[in-house]
């Protein structure tokens, strides 16, 4: 989907390169979920399992980071 790889693209530019390195490993184990899963998380239909793709998802969707 368009609109998924725009946010993700948004995010590697805007704040990967400043991110502390557990957000990073976290966004890289993101990239890496199937597209079902990934569209789901980010288009809010299912929450993440795993606390730290909760914490990239939310600041994907514009959220802060706890």
């Amino acid at each position: 989907m368009r609109e998924l790889d725009e946010l993700l693209l948004r995010f590697l530019e805007r704040q990967y390169p400043g991110a502390p390195d557990a957000d990073k490993r976290a966004f890289e184990a993101l990239l890496e979920l199937p597209d079902p899963e990934l569209a789901a998380y980010l288009l809010q239909s299912r929450p993440p399992e795993s606390d730290d793709i909760a914490r990239i998802v939310r600041r994907l969707q514009g959220g802060s980071a706890p």
